[in-house]
């Protein structure tokens, strides 16, 4: 058995792990690299782990609950959702994540999948290639100048769409209730409750955390409540749509066209995953991506590195730049 501190990354899609690897064996660590697809998975490991990193898998408390040793658990990107925070407090262990790595990434991917369905791109590239040259093949197109685009959850990322859309003359509403005062106007916003701008957004852009009060945020009543040329766009987490109400607003006719860059069920988080699971995937007006609006291959690399650049610090003794729950922490001192 080596005497080395252990670091389990529970799962990773980024093909090796070589950087994080090169990080942490310089911290004095051993790096077991899993595919986690269960908590399950994770039992063993958990036992005599100093440290764990996970993309996709979930660390709950159920694994947390084997931990021994364990001083801190990474995630690979911004939202923890995916991390039992108050299990992993509640054991004495630190929670950090990646922030402001692909602020700019998933606000032009957001940004891109409204264009691409507001001017009707995938309509008229495939008419072209059917041979039909005809600018009525992506009948009705409407100005954008002058729409209202509204925002759910008002970060950096949100911020950093606004600002795009601005350039395109829009309306800017935004729906955030943990919003600090002052942010809106600094921003050249108007502050709305959700239901105004549910009905007066021509573009709703979720970019929501995931949490208990945010699952189905957009479903059944908000579509129905909607303009019928609304465009819903969501590169925030999959679960804040409901995707059972959408395809039903969508097949209707209540709304226009969606563009999510994950469906509810997440496949990234699933053993076995099929497009046949979700009826979202047989729908024309809508556009799904793997997940992918954070990625640029600055942004990969910065993640990794970060990542793996907490878990190194901590285990040397030193304290971590992005902690979640130090301040939880230190209050059970």
């Amino acid at each position: 058995m080596s005497d080395r501190p252990k670091v389990v990354i529970t799962d990773y899609d980024y093909g090796n792990v070589d950087i994080e690897t090169e990080i942490l064996e310089n911290a004095g660590a051993e790096v077991i690299a899993l595919q986690a697809k269960s908590e399950q998975d994770l039992f063993e490991v958990a036992k005599d782990c100093a440290a764990m990193m996970n993309q996709y898998a979930r660390i709950g408390a159920d694994t947390i609950a084997h931990m021994e040793q364990c001083q801190v658990i990474a995630r690979y990107g911004i939202g923890v959702d995916i991390v039992d925070v108050d299990a992993a407090t509640r054991n004495g262990i630190l929670v950090t994540n990646v922030r402001d790595y692909c602020t700019e990434e998933v606000a032009d991917h957001a940004i891109t999948l409204w264009l691409t369905l507001a001017r009707k791109i995938l309509d008229y590239n495939q008419a072209v290639h059917e041979g039909i040259w005809k600018w009525q093949s992506g009948k009705p197109v409407y100005r954008l100048r002058g729409q209202t685009m509204g925002v759910v959850s008002f970060g950096k990322i949100g911020q950093a769409i606004a600002a795009r859309a601005k350039a395109f003359g829009l309306d800017l509403i935004v729906y955030d209730p943990y919003l600090p005062e002052g942010i809106a106007e600094a921003q050249g916003v108007r502050q709305v409750e959700k239901e105004e701008l549910i009905k007066s957004s021509d573009v709703i852009m979720m970019q929501v955390p995931m949490g208990p009060e945010s699952r189905h945020f957009l479903s059944e009543n908000e579509f129905r409540a909607m303009k019928k040329n609304t465009l819903v766009i969501n590169t925030g987490r999959g679960p804040t749509v409901d995707n059972k109400a959408l395809y039903k607003a969508l097949s209707e006719g209540w709304i226009t066209g969606a563009g999510l860059d994950d469906p509810e069920e997440e496949p990234a988080k699933r053993a076995q995953w099929s497009p046949d699971d979700n009826p979202i995937f047989t729908l024309p007006n809508v556009i799904v991506t793997p997940h992918a609006a954070y990625y640029s291959e600055e942004s990969i690399m910065m993640a990794r590195k970060t990542a793996a650049s907490e878990v190194a610090r901590v285990i040397s003794g030193e304290k971590p730049q992005f902690p979640v729950n130090a301040e939880s922490l230190a209050q059970r001192v």
